[in-house]
């Protein structure tokens, strides 16, 4: 159903089935990737992977900031893990799901530290997370974050692929209280290799109540997201509901098209 969505309804039963497994063997392909990541050598994750949009990492670097990379569940994030820590010559801080049971999450952060990332739990730390993020990224450090899951529930609204849905308004709202550069980015497999695609920096400042801001900010990078998994929808690994009105029930009906665009396309 997610996919039916991501394609705009304009598959037939038998091409969304193909894209549908598609997607599962995507799937499937990073976590087979994730059981290796650890015996593959750095050297092989590097020359494997792609960076388009690179330059606005290093412009960041250049200026001395922090940098938000904002990313959906897509493609294989832990390569993209790799290359940023051998890019930055050192670890990136990201924030992890507090999973059951707790030897489970255990094994998921040793898993990650022992990929050269610093991970900090979503809840129950020492010190919430949020603060801890704050500090790395106002010290001139780099976050990644996944954000197209609002496991709060108490998100930013947005509008994603032409859907109302919410997002954890936290990478915007890092970038503005620390003026980090807010990139969103998508990850996706290219070939034998990983592809990892930078997005312009999404302004965060100016003038303007700071929820304002953060709630446009928050919409471009759904709109990044969208620009970039449209190409490439098998990599988004999404499997649950993120739509309300989307679900297993059978493929959701079609958005209405308003009156105003209706004559315009006539």
């Amino acid at each position: 159903a997610n996919l039916d969505v991501v394609t705009g309804g304009r598959l037939d039963d038998a091409a969304l089935d193909d894209l549908t497994r598609r997607g599962m063997t995507s799937y499937a392909r990073y976590w087979e990737e994730a059981f290796r990541l650890p015996a593959l050598s750095r050297e092989r994750v590097v020359a494997g992977s792609r960076m388009p949009g690179q330059e606005h990492l290093e412009r960041a670097r250049a200026e001395g900031r922090g940098v938000v990379l904002a990313l959906p569940h897509s493609g294989n994030w832990d390569a993209a893990g790799v290359w940023l820590v051998d890019w930055l010559g050192g670890p990136f801080v990201t924030v992890a799901e507090r999973l059951e049971p707790e030897s489970l999450y255990r094994r998921f952060v040793e898993f990650r530290e022992g990929l050269g990332m610093r991970v900090v739990p979503l809840t129950g730390g020492e010190r919430p997370s949020s603060t801890v993020v704050r500090e790395w990224l106002a010290g001139g450090g780099t976050a990644c974050l996944l954000v197209d899951r609002d496991l709060s529930g108490a998100g930013i609204p947005v509008t994603f692929f032409g859907r109302r849905t919410t997002m954890p308004g936290g990478p915007a709202l890092l970038a503005a209280q620390t003026g980090a550069a807010l990139l969103p980015a998508v990850c996706q497999f290219d070939g034998a290799g990983w592809r990892f695609v930078v997005h312009p920096p999404v302004p965060v400042d100016g003038p303007g109540r700071l929820r304002d801001r953060v709630t446009a900010a928050m919409q471009q990078v759904a709109d990044a997201f969208a620009a970039t998994i449209t190409e490439q929808p098998e990599d988004w690994h999404v499997l649950g509901r993120i739509w309300p009105e989307v679900g297993p029930e059978g493929r959701p009906a079609p958005l209405a098209v308003p009156e105003a665009d209706r004559a315009e396309a006539g």
